[in-house]
């Protein structure tokens, strides 16, 4: 089995959903009432549920493409949803590479690759639960960076209009833009991000958006110049009729804080990087999603995980829920794995459960 793992170093930003109180889920199911789009969601904002859960990776993996499903990537099981929602995680991240669900720019989406994401996204949101789609593909299209030359913004925004025709009548369906970002001035991103969201509104779809910043979208990183304009005074300048977007973060626990490593730094690793960010969110009436985080199979990681997420518990006013990298049936003896062994819960769960439930 030929497989390109990648681990993503990351953190974004939190985006305005006004009036967006929270909502509690059943223990072990999904509370379906929360998040009901209805038209005021661009005016008074929108009631979200509390979003956790879980990266079910293995749809971006390979270096083929477009590949051999089952040998150079694969989609999640019906079997790792059931699962998952059984634990209470009931929101799943969803990546998959641009290439291969779309051939070539601007055509349609490939029967057979659509197919395979629509059955994962029908089975999750039928049990009550929210996928995120996630092109997972750090702003490149075979190579070309978005709103280059060889990748205009126009091309993500036929992208995200195909996506958003198709999902604009499931509210449980949430749209990632882009997964991290990186190596391109701020302001480039943010024109291509821009030109995706109008894509989606006007395809009538009123479904919560993700978006992630510049330089592999860093929790850490946001205030930083070291990759070009700040984060945090450039993707002020999201532009959404709707008011129905979240800044999209990535945080990982480890020394370069890449998410390579195993080893966490401290059991307040997570708390401590993601103070800053909180507070330009809290600063500038904003939402933010943790889309990625992790650590590895030691006592200070678990500490650190635990930490992390009581953070996000003591500002779910500005946070709306989380996915943890990664599970999916690919990952063998990857150390962040969240996928169970022979029947048992992988260690890392029991420093997330507790924050599953307000």
């Amino acid at each position: 089995m030929s497989l390109f793992l990648v681990a993503a170093c990351g953190g974004s930003s939190a985006s305005t959903i006004d009036g967006g109180d929270t909502a509690d889920s059943a223990p072990g199911g999904v509370d379906s009432a929360p998040g009901a789009v209805d038209a005021a969601c661009g005016t008074g904002g929108c009631a979200l549920p509390w979003l956790p859960g879980v990266n079910l990776a293995g749809a971006e993996f390979g270096n083929n493409i477009p590949g051999t499903p089952g040998t150079d990537y694969g989609y999640p099981t019906h079997a790792e949803i059931d699962y998952f929602v059984g634990k209470g995680l009931t929101t799943f991240r969803i990546p998959f590479l641009w290439e291969r669900l779309q051939r070539s720019l601007n055509s349609a989406l490939d029967t057979a690759e659509l197919a395979r994401l629509q059955d994962i996204v029908g089975y999750a949101t039928g049990k009550g639960a929210y996928v995120i789609v996630d092109p997972h593909n750090y702003a490149r299209y075979n190579g070309n960076v978005v709103g280059s030359g060889g990748l205009p913004d126009a091309a993500l925004a036929d992208l995200w209009t195909r996506l958003a025709t198709l999902y604009a009548g499931n509210d449980h369906v949430i749209f990632g833009l882009m997964n991290e970002p990186n190596s391109m001035p701020t302001e480039q991103w943010l024109s291509a991000a821009n030109a995706a969201i109008a894509a989606i509104r006007a395809a009538g779809a009123p479904n919560l958006v993700l978006v992630p910043g510049n330089a592999w979208t860093g929790a850490h990183s946001w205030e930083e110049t070291w990759y070009g304009s700040a984060n945090a005074v450039v993707m002020l300048g999201v532009v959404d009729p709707m008011n129905r977007y979240a800044y999209e973060a990535h945080q990982y626990l480890d020394g370069d804080q890449s998410g390579t490593s195993p080893t966490c730094t401290s059991g307040t690793a997570g708390s401590e990087r993601l103070a800053a960010f909180t507070n330009w969110l809290i600063a500038n009436h904003k939402r933010g999603f943790l889309g990625e985080f992790g650590g590895g199979r030691n006592a200070t990681c678990y500490a650190a995980l635990d930490d992390m997420l009581a953070h996000l518990d003591a500002h779910r006013d500005v946070w709306l829920g989380f996915t943890y990298w990664a599970a999916g049936p690919l990952w063998g003896t990857y150390d962040f794995t969240l996928e169970p062994t022979n029947g048992v819960d992988a260690p890392q769960l029991a420093s997330i459960t507790p924050h599953v439930h307000l």
